[in-house]
């Protein structure tokens, strides 16, 4: 693959500017041009700079910079990256796109705009360089109409989705002229080098994504007023419970912004002059008042919620009146809540007859069947329609899997005794075999309506999925909350797939097997899930249990169990190689401390956050900090530790979780020598692979070292700035206790300055401030409190 070394964005606006971020995150320099200025700002008026002045020129392009590295969440990984983004304006730095291999222009949503900047573009444009025009709906055909054969045959269109570094989902809108090495250029670099998961659709208005959520979202809000629900009612069956973000309908609208939701509805509704439910796509009177009232969203305050004096109110769409929110009751949910299944879930409320299972069917039904009908106009492959809703939306299953998870046949059956008559897709699947996706010999195949049959679900290549390996014999252990799976070429792969991977008894024991399985049969081992996260900690609900029924022999027995796992791990002969990604927080984060090597996810939100429900890390995390600090400098060096335990003391003290892998890096949580994955797809698979150097270069593990610790000085130091924090009134008289038990372990105990102690010696000190603090009424309150906030298994 041609390597991309430079990158051009064409506005610096909220999404022009995410995307220079994006780039840099990956290693990209990025030049990122805007506007000149046709005033000055009071600001440069008082300092005498006048329009010609450089400063004044980039003062649009230095905006978007800021305001990217200002952002929550954040556009950069960490804020150095934006040195690699370089700023500049259309007059005066157009022409340095010919050092470019990629142009995206993100310039405002305007047809007439994007086309006459196409138009200066060519004129400095350098064959060979790929030019992407990113549009959410707009037809890419008419933005290159003009331009020259061999223009158009580097050009297309990209519909990254905001913020472009969370969600993965990037539509790629080929022309019938655009070169496919350059479209599969494309699809590699925003896959491998970006991260992306990328979907390849046709010039259709709002492409694939958008097409059908937009859709979805008018259509449950007609059904919400025809069924009198309310906007808590609706965003309570709308979330989770559906497979759905927790931000549901409406609160993923106040996100969005109700005009960017209007915008690319009336493009819909212009454009779609054909579509069969045209009308659902032209706002209804309550939702145009609230445009015109600027009620848009978080961006303006406040849209279908809004939060006043510290009190969150929800709009009545009846009376466009804000009141106290609501805390919706569906009796139907509260009856199958607990039900994990989903697809057991669901189907008791389609099936309740209630108001609320009468939505959820309409809501449901109407968007399966508006997908369906989509075939192939918007696209001939099912997977990418699945992939874009998943992808985009953060879905847990795409309409297709929806179809099938319901039943095919089941869903079918109903609308016809309704009168609904069936999409041809639809009937053509009950024809072939009554599902779109289906396995055979343990192959994942899907319906292809183009040929009529069957074929095998497509993966980009460098992507294992640990789904269809198992699929296809490779498990060699498994129990309820984890799987030893052989992922070949001598690598064993411990997945996790416990509720939220929280490190439990089945874990700890299937990684004691994958140890003693790789001595005389694999090469090497890779911890890793394709999960949402890595491991959300310990189970919180367990430990409090077994506390409060003074349990204290097993407590003490698992928190060993745990420790001595971590060692093996560590000073394992054979590579373990671990690869976190989403969540990886206490438990999850010190399996990480311990891993022969890393490869991490680039959106891995690591810490020890033990702290934060009254206890202290007792895997070894309080070790390898300690471990870590000592490690900074070279045997025989007498060098004062207190800074670098003040540092590992309060990472832990305030449960600073990282907010990517480069983050962690900087933090200590992660090495020099792991690496880093932008698309997660992909972790995996390059965890076996760095498993695999590791194997060929001939891997060593470390050796045991005594560990010099700050001891008794530098405690005491630690134990003063407690103290300071605690009069000033920052910190409880209780976090001051635990703060201390921190110190305590993190210093080596009771002993003088500099001395050295083995990790065994630590790993006592942290079980023991463990158990102590667990045995706390002070602890148990807080965990109870954190459980009932509804986060069961997150330390």
């Amino acid at each position: 693959m041609r390597r991309i070394r430079r990158a051009a964005v064409l506005g610096a606006g909220t999404m022009g500017s995410q995307l220079a971020a994006l780039l840099a995150n990956a290693g990209v320099p990025v030049l990122l041009l805007d506007l000149v200025p046709t005033e000055l700002t009071e600001d440069e008026g008082r300092r005498e700079l006048t329009l010609e002045h450089p400063e004044v020129r980039n003062r649009l392009s230095r905006a978007g910079l800021d305001r990217a590295l200002q952002m929550r969440p954040t556009a950069f990984t960490v804020p150095e990256r934006a040195q690699l983004v370089t700023v500049g304006n259309f007059e005066d730095d157009l022409h340095r796109v010919a050092e470019c291999d990629w142009v995206i222009e993100a310039v405002v949503e305007d047809l007439a705009v994007k086309q006459a900047l196409m138009e200066r573009l060519e004129r400095v444009w350098r064959p060979g360089v790929v030019v992407t025009t990113n549009t959410s709906g707009l037809p890419v055909r008419e933005i290159a109409h003009g331009r020259s054969e061999a223009f158009r045959r580097h050009f297309l269109g990209t519909h990254f989705f905001n913020p472009p570094r969370y969600l993965r989902l990037l539509e790629v809108i080929p022309l019938p002229e655009t070169d496919p090495e350059v479209v599969r250029w494309v699809e590699e670099v925003a896959g491998r080098v970006l991260g992306k998961g990328v979907v390849v659709c046709k010039d259709t208005p709002n492409f694939i994504a958008n097409r059908i959520a937009t859709f979805g979202f008018l259509h449950t809000v007609r059904v919400m007023v025809e069924e009198g629900l309310t906007v808590e009612e609706v965003d309570e069956l709308t979330g989770p419970f559906l497979g759905r973000p927790r931000s549901a309908t409406f609160r993923t609208a106040d996100l969005v912004g109700l005009d960017v939701l209007a915008h690319v509805a009336r493009n819909a509704y212009q454009r779609l002059v054909d579509d069969e439910q045209r009308d659902t796509f032209r706002l209804p009177d309550w939702l145009e008042a609230m445009l015109e009232r600027g009620w848009l969203g978080d961006k303006a305050g406040g849209g279908f919620y809004r939060r006043t004096d510290g009190e969150i109110l929800t709009l009545d769409y009846r009376t466009l009146e804000y009141r106290p929110r609501q805390r919706p009751r569906v009796p139907a949910l509260e009856a199958v809540r607990n039900l994990d299944d989903w697809a057991r879930r669901v189907k008791a409320v389609l099936g309740a007859g209630d108001r609320a299972g009468r939505f959820l069917w309409r809501v449901l039904s109407g968007g399966l069947v508006y997908a369906a009908r989509r075939i192939p106009e918007i696209s001939e492959d099912l997977v990418s329609v699945d992939r874009a809703m998943r992808w985009g939306f953060g879905w847990e299953m795409g309409p297709f899997e929806t179809w099938d998870a319901l039943g095919v046949v089941e869903v079918a059956g109903r609308l016809q005794r309704e009168g609904v008559s069936l999409p041809p897709l639809v009937e053509e699947v009950l024809g072939a075999g009554g599902r779109f996706y289906r396995r055979s010999d343990g192959v994942l195949e899907v319906y292809d309506p183009r040929h009529r049959t069957y074929v095998p679900v497509q993966w980009p290549q460098g992507v294992i999925v640990l789904q269809e390996r198992k699929a296809r014999g490779a498990v060699v252990a498994r129990n309820a909350g984890c799987s030893l799976v052989d992922l070949g070429d001598g690598v064993a792969c411990v997945e996790f797939h416990a509720k939220m991977n929280a490190i439990g008894e089945d874990i700890v024991r299937m990684l004691q097997q994958a140890l003693r399985e790789a001595e005389p049969r694999f090469e090497a081992v890779v911890v890793a899930n394709q999960g949402p996260d890595f491991s959300a900690g310990a189970n919180l609900v367990l430990l409090l249990m077994e506390a409060q029924e003074g349990n204290w022999d097993d407590l003490e027995l698992a928190v060993r169990s745990f420790q001595q796992l971590n060692q093996a791990i560590k000073y394992f002969p054979k590579p373990v190689v671990v690869a976190p990604h989403g969540r990886t927080l206490g438990g999850g984060c010190e399996l990480v401390l311990h891993a022969g090597r890393v490869q991490a996810a680039m959106e891995t939100y690591m810490g020890l956050v033990e702290t934060a429900v009254g206890l202290v890390p007792a895997g070894g995390g309080l070790k390898e900090m300690a471990v870590r600090a000592s490690e900074r400098f070279p045997e025989g060096v007498g060098a004062d530790l207190f800074p670098v335990l003040r540092w590992a003391f309060e990472l832990v003290a305030t449960a600073r979780v990282a907010t990517s892998a480069e983050e962690a890096r900087q933090l200590g949580f992660l090495r020099d020598g792991d690496g880093i994955t932008l698309n997660p797809d992909r972790l995996v698979a390059d965890a076996k692979d760095l498993a695999l150097c590791l194997v060929r270069t001939g891997y060593r593990p470390p050796l045991r070292r005594p560990v010099r610790v700050g001891g008794q000085r530098v405690r005491a130091a630690l134990y003063a700035g407690l103290h300071n924090l605690r009069v000033g009134g920052h910190i409880t008289e209780y976090d001051e206790y635990i703060g201390r038990k921190v110190a305590h372990v993190l210093t080596g105990g009771d002993v003088p300055e500099g001395s050295r102690v083995d990790e065994q010696h630590l790993l006592d000190l942290e079980r023991e401030a463990f158990l102590s603090l667990l045995g706390e009424r002070r602890t148990q309150d807080r965990i109870r409190h954190m459980l009932e906030r509804g986060r069961p298994l997150r330390n």
